[in-house]
């Protein structure tokens, strides 16, 4: 297991919120963290302490110069998620991308399009594509994607046969707890480890970490097969639960 940083954008800004807030009139957000600092010194805070495979997500409208300005500065080393569709996505890797990250594009209405998919794999290619799978737990008890900032609740529930058909697709997953995210209570330790027996691609988990406790339980549920990815419990994020040293370390290990 690694850690994978992340720069979240809204607004141009550096954020850290709760997953499942956002919405299209960005009434009723609730938003843990903004900050002062620009996306790109976060880029090279990365780059310098030699963390790879971190993501940059544009949560909406008006973070295109943020976003591009952070890939500039770490150049291969942060995937790009958010709007991405075949007409942009190579513009995206152009700029520094390692790889870029697609969700809702691929869920034009309730079900996932296989054409979309296709044409996302032909755009970039499998090695560059990431499928972010959010998802959130539901009264049958299984995990439905969530797409459009995870607001969409969708009858396609998270299996071991749909891992294996999409890992023909992409080069890796990104799974957002969209229940837990950003709430600092803990992950969501059924989820992790369902993804451990899942997933036959590299996985990032993100959601809820709280303390150094949490990332021993994603390695240990795990089997060690799923990164992790903390937000609003980092102190660089205004947390004080997690300081960003220590996940570094664990990120360069």
């Amino acid at each position: 297991m690694a850690f994978r940083p992340c720069i979240d954008l809204r607004g141009g800004r550096v954020v850290q919120i709760v997953g499942g807030t956002l919405s299209d009139d960005g009434q009723g957000v609730v938003t843990n963290f903004e900050s002062e600092r620009a996306p790109a010194e976060f880029a090279e805070m990365y780059r310098r302490d030699g963390l790879r495979g971190g993501h940059v997500i544009k949560l909406g409208p008006g973070n295109e110069d943020a976003a591009l300005e952070a890939l500039r500065a770490y150049p291969g080393g942060l995937q790009l998620g958010g709007g991405v569709t075949p007409d942009n996505a190579a513009s995206y890797l152009d700029a520094g991308a390692s790889h870029v990250i697609v969700t809702s594009y691929l869920f034009p209405e309730d079900e996932l399009s296989w054409e979309r998919l296709a044409a996302m794999r032909g755009a970039v290619g499998k090695e560059r594509l990431v499928l972010d799978l959010s998802c959130r737990r539901r009264e049958d008890g299984a995990y439905h994607i969530a797409v459009d900032r995870w607001t969409r609740v969708l009858p396609v529930v998270l299996s071991g046969e749909l891992f294996q058909r999409l890992a023909e697709y992409c080069a890796e997953f990104l799974i957002h707890a969209a229940d837990v995210e950003g709430q600092c209570r803990g992950i969501d330790q059924e989820l992790v480890k369902l993804l451990g027996k899942w997933a036959p691609l590299p996985t990032t988990y993100a959601g809820g970490a709280k303390d150094l406790t949490d990332i021993a339980f994603v390695d240990q549920l795990s089997g060690g097969r799923v990164d992790l990815t903390i937000g609003s419990a980092l102190d660089i994020f205004g947390g004080s639960l997690i300081q960003y040293e220590y996940a570094a370390a664990l990120g360069r290990r």
